[in-house]
């Protein structure tokens, strides 16, 4: 007898996972975060792939290593400071992507293999200097003529007024609140308007210890807390001015430094209309190079620091029209293109290695952040109202007397960057390195008859 014939067994479709509509508009909220222009999950896969290789002492001692770091910390800071109420109104990216990195190395928290990498790329291989060639070259040579000329001529006045300034209400508050004027001089005041660590602190540290006495390194350590808090003030300072420009048009050139002689705005550069080229930001890119080693070559025959004999190249080749059309765009896009891209995460850089909150904590008091404050304070609104009555922008011209406080060309990328103005490097460069290079002689002159 033929058994019966059993029906397939039914097995029920498996039907799609539907998301409810809350959850639906969760996922697609998620997705369309972002940190900075990165998608918040791309960007947690990249800071866990970078964390983990650190752990595990797998991150490479090397420009990638190095690169990895900062961008992705870069990203975040100054994406926090864009948004955080009242930091973004004071410059936040600026101080955050300076500051958080500098507090995790005093705290310990990065793991040693990532200040390996850093170090590889900003000293070792010498990031800093590198975007600062970038920046001048295309900054200079992509300006307009008139400005330039007129810019460079003009500079002096505010800065040498802002210096007076400076030294004046500083000493005064500094006796004030119960400093020597020997001590709120030398190791106040001096070395915030000393043009930064390598250009003004050092040696001044190695002037003091041979007319003093005593070992430099302990000068250093008396003179570096001055440097970073006046330069913290300097970049708030620089944000604030960016919030009165924002309001008030009229104050600013955005970006350009100078009026023309019937007080209209020059336009800034020639280039901005043109089309990106990735050829000529190479040519761009060896142009810059060629100058930083120029300054390089020269510097031990003229006695002139290499970085201003770069701008000083730079300025020459503008002026006499000496450099082909082509390659002064090549230079102006790469500016562009690396001052938009790298100075978040190089300002990371900048606080893990140059900013040494160790020896900022061993000094800091509230008379002493006043002191510094008022420093910078009078620097800047002298600056501010120099510059309006020798016709220049008085936002800009505040903004590039103020780069005199604090850190040199680190200083110089921060305040900047805090007032969106990096066009104007080439003139703050000018102000940090000229002028510190005339305190740095001028404070050696006074302590060898003042004494300790």
């Amino acid at each position: 007898m033929q058994k019966a014939i059993q029906p397939p067994i039914s097995v029920p479709e498996q039907q799609p996972v539907v998301l409810k509509q809350g959850e639906q508009g969760f996922v697609q909220k998620l997705l369309h975060l972002k940190v900075g222009v990165i998608p918040l999950p791309l960007y947690v896969v990249f800071a866990l792939i970078i964390f983990a290789a650190s752990v595990l002492g797998e991150l490479p001692n090397d420009m990638i290593g190095g690169f990895a770091v900062i961008i992705v910390l870069g990203v975040l800071l100054s994406d926090l400071g864009f948004k955080l109420p009242i930091l973004k109104n004071i410059g936040g990216p600026a101080i955050l992507s300076l500051m958080i990195p500098s507090f995790l190395v005093f705290w310990n928290v990065l793991d040693p293999s990532v200040l390996e990498s850093v170090n590889t790329l900003m000293k070792t291989s010498n990031f800093l200097y590198l975007y600062i060639s970038i920046l001048v070259a295309g900054s200079i040579t992509g300006m307009n003529r008139t400005t330039l000329i007129n810019g460079f001529i003009r500079i002096f006045i505010p800065m040498m007024a802002g210096t007076i300034a400076a030294v004046a209400a500083g000493m005064g508050v500094g006796m004030l609140l119960g400093y020597s004027a020997h001590r709120t001089l030398f190791y106040i005041v001096v070395p915030i308007i000393g043009g930064g660590v390598g250009e003004g602190i050092l040696p001044l540290s190695i002037a003091f210890s041979q007319i003093l006495g005593g070992e430099s390194g302990s000068y250093v350590a008396q003179m570096i807390p001055a440097a970073v808090i006046g330069n913290v003030f300097a970049i708030i300072g620089a944000g604030l001015l960016k919030r009165m420009a924002d309001k008030n048009p009229s104050i600013t050139g955005n970006g350009v430094l100078v009026k023309s002689k019937d007080g209209q705005k020059l336009t800034g550069s020639t280039y901005d209309s043109a089309k990106p080229d990735f050829l000529l930001m190479g040519a761009g890119l060896l142009f810059a190079c060629g100058l930083f080693i120029t300054g390089h070559l020269l510097s031990p025959f003229v006695g002139i620091p290499g970085p201003i004999l770069m701008i000083f190249a730079a300025a020459l080749l503008k002026i006499s029209k000496l450099l082909p059309a082509k390659i002064e765009q090549g230079a102006y896009q790469l500016y562009k293109l690396v001052s938009g891209t790298l100075t978040w995460p190089l300002m990371v850089g900048l606080g893990m290695l140059y900013i040494p909150l160790k020896d900022v904590a061993a000094l800091i008091s509230l008379p002493y952040i006043i002191v510094c404050a008022t420093v910078i304070v009078a620097m800047t609104i002298t600056g501010y109202f120099t510059g309006k009555w020798v016709n220049m922008y008085p936002v800009e011209a505040a903004i590039v007397t103020g780069c005199r406080g604090g850190l040199g060309g680190t200083g110089d990328v921060a305040i900047l960057s805090a007032s969106g103005r990096m066009e104007l490097m080439p003139f703050a460069q000018i102000s940090t390195r000229i002028g510190g290079a005339i305190t740095v002689v001028v404070a050696t002159l006074l302590i060898a008859v003042w004494g300790g």
